[in-house]
């Protein structure tokens, strides 16, 4: 007898979660598009997902490879244009970042990819080191090197960024 719990209990639970781990590994505007894929690729394979699996992590990693994907298509999909624009217009979607929000997201995005994600999965999703490791490819000391520089890096940039749960 199947005792997990309703797909959409398990949207409701983690996807705030997911929503910031995809905003940080992408950016705030890219983000939504990734959420979407994470949620559709689990919702087909969550009825063989065993009971005993962490759904957060499980979640995390789907969103980690939806997230990749998305920076490779935009490396591989130039967009074309006769002029550039004087003033790029702002996105109209949900959750854009107010001014505060964009002064951290620059210091953010200037992080190397590794330390960013380390740290997205570390601090925002609250993934162990081990499932860190697990998905972005290394060893447990690596994720825990990369998150720490990443938080060393963010200090320096943005001082009184990272506070909560930095001590971890």
């Amino acid at each position: 007898m199947d005792m997990k719990q309703p797909f959409e209990n398990v949207v409701a639970q983690h996807g705030a979660t997911v929503l910031r781990v995809c905003r940080v590994v992408l950016g705030p505007y890219d983000a939504d598009d990734a959420w979407s894929e994470t949620f559709l690729s689990a919702m087909r394979a969550y009825p063989d997902l065993p009971e005993t699996a962490n759904v957060e992590a499980w979640l995390v990693t789907i969103a980690h490879r939806k997230a990749i994907d998305v920076l490779r298509v935009a490396k591989r999909s130039p967009l074309p244009v006769d002029e550039v624009p004087e003033a790029p217009e702002a996105p109209t979607g949900r959750d854009i970042p107010d001014s505060e929000d964009s002064d951290l997201w620059a210091v953010v995005k200037e992080l190397p990819s590794k330390q960013r994600q380390a740290v997205a999965y570390r601090y925002v999703a609250g993934l162990t080191y081990a499932e860190i490791a697990e998905i972005l490819g290394g060893t447990v000391e690596a994720a825990r090197r990369a998150a720490a520089d990443g938080l060393k890096n963010l200090r320096k940039k943005y001082p009184g960024a990272i506070t909560k749960g930095a001590s971890s």
